[in-house]
């Protein structure tokens, strides 16, 4: 059964105007306000927003005038907070723009604030009007809005000059560093060094007269090394080779020189010294004194 044309070019004129009436994102009941400082309630400028019109009259912006911007944003005709909403201003001529995101909320209704030093130094010095555009948009299939707003004229404050712009950042090759690393401990002076070894020295027959007077017996020294001779000669030797240790670190190594001799000397101390002192344990057992 074929369909007559004329029902056939009505379907496809309803196909079309079916497409033509997407989904899209659009806003309503929307303001630019500019409140003078000092202008008291009702003092300065307020003018209504429309969808795809721009306001005829630009919006002065002086020095200490603050801009605000109230609206509803929709999607199909129905209040709803979309993914981005902000405010882009343009300069025609130099092409630079920045941008100011809405606070929006859950029902759609956002609100936009701001003033001369929130615009950067290269839009203040612009010679003409600036172009304020109003961009909507979300995920999804919805066609974003993207409209001119207005005209946003600047009013410069002719006894405060521009603040200075700060210079922009480039990535590139940077001077070279050189680092200046923090030179090594030195020694104390030799004369402190030889009064220290010299009181230490002269602190050693003392130490021998007090071991002598608390009952030291020599006696049995050889017997000592008779019974167990490694663990005493390898206790007593390493001893005297960590005192080494200690003057090669005091004199000319760094740490990482001395922990490695220093650890094994160590090990080696504490095993001999353990069978050396477990010989003694036997002869005070047996009432040797």
């Amino acid at each position: 059964m074929r369909l007559p044309s004329q029902l056939l070019s009505l379907l496809l004129v309803l196909c079309t105007v079916s497409l033509s009436v997407a989904d899209t994102w659009g806003f309503e009941d929307a303001t630019v306000s500019v409140n003078k400082k000092g202008a008291g309630v009702g003092g300065g400028f307020k003018e209504k927003i429309g969808e795809n019109k721009a306001l005829s009259k630009a919006v002065t912006l002086g020095a200490s005038d603050t801009l605000k911007i109230l609206l509803t944003t929709k999607e199909d005709n129905k209040a709803k907070r979309p993914h981005q909403a902000f405010l882009l201003v343009k300069d025609p001529k130099s092409k630079l723009d920045t941008s100011f995101t809405f606070q929006v909320k859950e029902n759609g209704k956002g609100k936009i604030e701001l003033t001369q030093k929130d615009l950067p130094t290269q839009l203040l010095s612009s010679t003409g009007p600036l172009h304020a555009s109003l961009i909507i948009a979300s995920f999804g299939s919805t066609k974003p809005y993207n409209g001119k707003a207005f005209d946003l004229a600047i009013e410069l404050d002719s006894g405060s000059p521009l603040p200075a712009s700060e210079k922009p950042l480039r990535y590139g090759k940077l001077p070279e560093i050189h680092h200046v690393f923090k030179s090594d401990p030195k020694s104390p002076p030799k004369i402190i060094t030889l009064v220290f070894s010299a009181a230490v020295i002269a602190a050693l027959p003392v130490l021998l007269g007090a071991w002598i007077s608390l009952g030291a017996n020599l006696n049995h020294f050889s017997k000592a090394f008779s019974s167990s001779p490694i663990p005493h000669a390898l206790f007593f030797f390493s001893i005297l080779a960590m005192e080494g240790v200690f003057f090669m670190y005091y004199t000319s190594w760094n740490l990482f020189q001395t922990l490695p001799p220093a650890f094994g000397i160590g090990l080696v101390t504490f095993l001999s010294g353990s069978r050396a002192l477990r010989e003694v344990q036997g002869r005070r057992i047996a009432g040797l004194r």
